[in-house]
């Protein structure tokens, strides 16, 4: 199992909650930098107040061996032609340690964020994955590129817009993934699945991972090195004291997941459907603050992983280890020793 670092990843300032550490651009080649060198597999972004491909770009001119993955970038805002080639230059920079992991983002984000028309996204993020792959090609072979599906109808190639081949040209797509039907595309046409927080190891087995091999089986693919990536909620402190208040802000934010609808079939799964549902009225109704009261400790301890430094790596392997490929887990930098601390945490959990 690979272990993975979500940037930022630096010294928290006093007061400051985990949950609230913005990313600083100014700091991400550092921090890249401390991710190599506590040993980590790989460096991640995601795409919320900064460009994921400028934050890599930044962090693979720092960096020599972690692999770098987008976890995730908006796919549809953006044209295919338009990621394949930001793909492609990070690809480059990084001489092959690039994924690309790309999610749909929900309707009312598409529509009212991006001003973009909605479509459903499980065959229009299929048809986003071939289109890549065809303009990759035609860059790679200098086969002609004559891509055409319901959502993209390309044809036009020409010399001054065409980049160099590449010396590692098989760049990976994973999909963010929550229900079966997204899960089948992964299967169908990418890479590996980056499992959303709220997918516990049940959900995975269970829901997850046979839509999985039911569209790799579609697409008669073998599916050899096909990668599940887990992002876990995760509440770990020195001692149990100073633990309750990180449980309490991933409480929250187990409460938040709930209350979106497009979740509701994981929360489902695990018995807790009626509580998301109750969780969708209270954020309809804007009434956040009332939300994390109704998570109780059984339905935490479903979606989170929370325990010491001492506890937390066993727990984590004990909860993911048959069922991940890649697992992202950090902690904040409160003091000198902390680094030491998450240092042997990386080297329990890849062991």
């Amino acid at each position: 199992m690979k272990i993975e670092a979500l940037l930022p990843l630096g010294k928290l300032d006093p007061g400051v909650r985990a949950a609230a550490m913005p990313l600083d651009i100014a700091r991400v080649a550092a921090d890249a930098r401390l991710a190599e060198e506590l040993g980590y597999d790989g460096v991640l972004t995601e795409e919320t107040k900064e460009d994921p491909f400028i934050v890599l770009a930044l962090a693979a001119q720092a960096t020599s061996r972690v692999s770098l993955a987008t976890a995730v970038a908006v796919a549809f805002p953006r044209s295919p032609a338009v990621t394949a080639l930001s793909a492609w230059s990070l690809a480059r920079l990084s001489k092959g340690r690039f994924t690309l992991g790309l999610g749909s983002q929900v309707k009312g984000h598409i529509e009212r964020r991006y001003g973009m028309r909605w479509s459903p996204p499980g065959p229009w993020l299929r048809d986003y994955v071939g289109a890549l792959r065809a303009i990759w090609a035609s860059w790679q072979n200098g086969t002609k590129l004559d891509y055409h599906s319901e959502h993209y109808t390309l044809s036009l190639m020409v010399p001054l817009f065409a980049p160099a081949p590449l010396e590692h040209p098989d760049i990976r797509v994973e999909l963010a993934a929550v229900n079966p039907y997204m899960c089948q595309v992964a299967g169908e046409v990418a890479d590996g699945i980056r499992a959303h927080p709220v997918a516990t190891p049940r959900y995975i087995a269970e829901v997850m991972l046979p839509a999985a091999r039911k569209g790799m089986a579609k697409a008669g693919r073998d599916g050899i090195r096909f990668t599940m990536c887990v992002m876990p909620l995760v509440a770990t402190a020195p001692d149990l004291a100073a633990l309750a208040a990180a449980v309490e802000d991933v409480r929250a934010r187990v409460a938040f997941y709930a209350s979106t609808p497009t979740y509701l079939a994981a929360f489902e799964t695990d018995g807790h459907g009626e509580t998301a549902k109750q969780l969708q009225a209270l954020s309809r109704a804007q009434r956040w603050e009332e939300m994390p009261a109704l998570v109780s400790d059984e339905m935490l301890d479903t979606y989170a992983v929370s325990g010491t430094h001492d506890e937390i790596a066993g727990k984590l392997k004990a909860r993911y280890g048959a069922l991940a490929t890649h697992l992202e887990f950090t902690m904040p930098l409160a003091a000198p020793a902390d680094a030491d601390t998450l240092r042997s945490l990386i080297a329990e959990l890849r062991r």
